[in-house]
């Protein structure tokens, strides 16, 4: 994976996302790029045509704040998109980072999952790999040919766009949260096997990968079409763990009394048949007197 360029390839394909009507400016038929030219770039940011050049050949390494600023307005970016545009600018020394393989998950944490009988909770890494779950969390995914890799199970697996039904929304932002995850590290080992995979097998993955959205992954409704328990419309929160940099603990609930909830609480009851531990960790703790 090319990371010597990384704040060029950026821009490029920022700016070829973004329309000239965007911005109240001339378009037409005649135009040669799917988006704003450079020199357009440049005259919205207040830097000249050949500086600007010089930033997505990779030719300028060092902008100041102020045009970073500058160009996030130009190209209409969104939080965590400039958060990106200013890491790409700034990258960590190598030797600083943290490796995104760690799959170690603390007792404690484990501990806390089993807890929540009733709610679905996964641990996912950078890549989007779940690395621990819950029963519940566990169930909400199974039976699908990829259920303990998101990334995976979104563009390669089958049913995919069963189980999704907003799909293409899924997709976007799934590829939009594995590069806000990776920041600048695009050497990471894990990622590029990913990427590489992803890739060669799946033409959707290969645009969306291009276009270099970012968005972090925090908050969300999402649409699942269940393979047992059926139509499921659940809120999630996303919470980052200190102690394992790069995990994300994934939590999701239904609105109360809806039809989403008993499915919820059928597909636990339905776990907790098979499993002796899924249906000691239900019920609820005995009172002392």
């Amino acid at each position: 994976m090319d990371s010597d360029n990384l704040l060029g390839q950026f821009l490029r394909a920022r700016r070829e996302l973004v329309k000239p009507e965007d911005l109240n400016m001339p378009g037409g038929d005649r135009r040669r790029v799917s988006g704003l030219r450079r020199e357009e770039v440049a005259m919205l940011a207040g830097l000249s045509t050949d500086y600007y050049v010089r930033l997505e050949q990779g030719r300028e390494r060092n902008p100041s704040v102020q045009v970073l600023e500058a160009l996030a307005r130009a190209l209409m970016l969104e939080d965590d998109a400039i958060a990106h545009l200013h890491q790409l600018a700034r990258p960590v020394p190598a030797r600083g980072r943290r490796s995104t393989r760690s799959r170690r998950v603390t007792p404690g944490l484990l501990r806390m999952l089993n807890n929540w009988p009733h709610t679905p909770a996964v641990i996912l890494d950078r890549c989007l790999t779940v690395v621990a779950h819950n029963p519940l969390g566990e169930a909400l995914f199974a039976g699908h040919t990829y259920s303990g890799d998101l990334m995976r199970l979104v563009f390669l697996d089958p049913d995919a766009r069963d189980f999704y039904p907003d799909w293409d929304r899924v997709a976007v932002n799934t590829v939009a949260g594995l590069r806000e995850g990776a920041g600048a590290d695009l050497n990471d080992l894990q990622l590029i096997e990913v990427v590489g995979e992803l890739s060669l097998k799946s033409a959707d993955f290969r645009r969306l990968w291009a276009r270099h959205d970012i968005r972090q992954k925090t908050r969300e409704t999402k649409r699942f079409h269940h393979p047992v328990v059926g139509e499921l419309t659940l809120d999630y929160e996303s919470l980052t763990i200190n102690s394992a940099p790069g995990q994300q603990l994934v939590v999701y609930q239904a609105e109360p009394g809806s039809s989403s909830e008993h499915a919820l609480f059928l597909l636990g009851s339905l776990i907790a048949a098979e499993t002796p531990e899924a249906a000691k960790a239900a019920d609820p703790p005995a009172h002392r007197d």
